[in-house]
């Protein structure tokens, strides 16, 4: 009888593993990679100055062997027959996007990202299943976004606290949570919203010591009855500023821990000057929170867009009451006013220089993969960003303060993940969405190629899902 249940459960253990790994096609069997690919006629936003986002090279041939761009001219170079040559006809070519933001429960999503012209993806709760998933990709196995992840989130015990954290209550324990991070292979810390004072202050240091990035929400302590409206917050917001984070996330973060939920424009006015002498950068998400406004004034129809089928299905039945709950309430005397302050707050940080990247937060209820980050770009801009500043915000910027050195650029030297638009998307951004082509990973993907992504993305599992939530819970657990 034992021999038989260890049989069953090997079985059982093997299948789960084999559905787990039955990956979409569209990602483990991409496009040949041509020796050489030569664009022609095309309009370049190269976003190599910050200064002059909404510069524009016209009528340009760009060349690209084995992935890496090695000429931008006026005159195409002579063409061999194995080349793959692309007369753009006046579209404009610029950098892939980057969602700085993005919590990724499973492969498919991957295709969602791609399909929507982003070429690096920054998740903000990782495992080592996205540590492995990285290196598939670096090395070519998965047709895929470049993938960064931090580690899983740390955090203390409290109303914000969630079972797939790694929760800490002390010195001792964030410090050593921190450690096996970094042996792991993380090289980048996610912190939280309840992480108490003391386990605050060992994660930075630990974290520090071992030269991992940290970013994250700014730790606001336990949270003690009254708390913050009639009394202040264990940890104020100043105590995470100036750190040395890599980035703080979310507006509505700022706007709940630095005024304590006062939606009063003229107390921003310190918030900017303090996150400007820290040398603080932002990623606001408006769209995370904007979604729960259109679920509620749609009455959950806003659910039902075109690309929601893509949306990981586990997280979709897990987060019903949630759903239901937005669906039925009234946005008006809250949820509403808080949205158009977080924009109005947005722009006002923007107008003041502070530097802010381009983050969705997809991989929650209603946020689609790849098309929420082209929402969020439409709020920046709603926000009073002119459309090169916000696709700065999700190209050179992130690039450059994530460290994704093969993103955010078109100069010659550099690796070509670029993408392919019909018309021009400084008089309107929303045009992003009409992705003619792109180059990743040496391949020229065309329209055929890109509806193929989408059809993946809609190849979720709930094998895969089930699996994947399985190990989260296992290795936090482990910690």
């Amino acid at each position: 009888m034992r021999k038989t249940l260890i049989t069953c459960a090997g079985l059982i253990v093997l299948i789960v593993a084999y559905v787990a790994s039955d990956l979409p096609a569209a990602l483990i069997k991409p496009s040949t990679a041509a020796p050489r690919i030569i664009i022609t006629r095309a309009n370049i936003l190269p976003m190599t100055d910050l200064s002059t986002p909404e510069q524009v090279i016209h009528n340009q041939v760009i060349v690209i062997e084995h992935g890496v761009i090695q000429q931008i001219s006026t005159k195409p170079p002579p063409a061999n027959p194995q080349d793959t040559v692309i007369d753009a006809k006046g579209a404009f070519l610029l950098p892939g996007l980057i969602d700085a933001h993005i919590h990724l429960h499973d492969e498919a999503e991957l295709a969602g990202y791609l399909a929507h012209g982003i070429t690096g993806l920054r998740n903000m709760s990782g495992y080592p299943f996205h540590l492995a998933m990285a290196q598939r990709i670096s090395r070519g196995e998965l047709l895929a976004p470049e993938l960064m992840t931090t580690s899983p989130i740390l955090n203390s015990h409290g109303p914000n606290s969630g079972i797939n954290q790694v929760l800490v209550d002390d010195k001792h324990q964030a410090e050593q949570a921190v450690e096996h991070f970094y042996k792991r292979g993380f090289t980048s810390l996610k912190i939280y919203s309840n992480l108490n004072k003391h386990a605050m202050e060992s994660a930075l240091a630990t974290a520090n010591k071992y030269n991992m990035a940290v970013t994250g929400h700014s730790p606001e302590g336990h949270r003690e009855q009254g708390i913050p409206y009639q009394a202040p917050f264990s940890i104020p917001w100043e105590a995470s500023v100036g750190r040395g984070f890599q980035t703080l996330e979310h507006i509505e973060t700022v706007v709940w821990h630095a005024l304590r939920d006062e939606l009063n424009t003229a107390k921003l006015a310190n918030v900017a000057k303090a996150l400007l002498k820290g040398g603080d950068v932002l990623v606001p998400t408006l769209i995370a929170h904007r979604r729960l406004v259109h679920i509620a004034e749609s009455k959950g129809q806003y659910l039902q867009q075109a690309g929601s089928d893509t949306i990981n299905p586990l997280l979709t039945w897990f987060e019903q009451g949630s759903i239901a709950y937005w669906s039925e309430m009234d946005p008006a005397p809250y949820e509403r006013p808080h949205a158009d302050f977080f924009q109005a707050a947005t722009g006002y940080l923007h107008s003041q220089g502070v530097p802010m990247l381009a983050g969705s937060d997809a991989g929650g209820f209603g946020l689609i993969p790849g098309l929420s980050l082209h929402e969020e770009l439409a709020l920046l801009t709603q926000s009073g960003m002119t459309a090169a500043e916000a696709i700065a915000s999700a190209t050179h910027l992130s690039a450059q303060r994530l460290g994704m050195h093969q993103q955010g650029i078109i100069a010659e030297g550099v690796p070509a993940n670029i993408i392919l638009i019909k018309s021009d998307p400084r008089h309107d951004i929303t045009v992003l969405q009409q992705l003619e082509g792109m180059v990743v990973n040496g391949r020229w993907l065309n329209a055929s190629d890109i509806r193929a992504l989408h059809s993946a993305a809609r190849d979720t599992s709930w094998f895969r899902s089930i699996w994947r939530s399985l190990q989260m819970l296992w290795y936090v657990h482990r910690v």
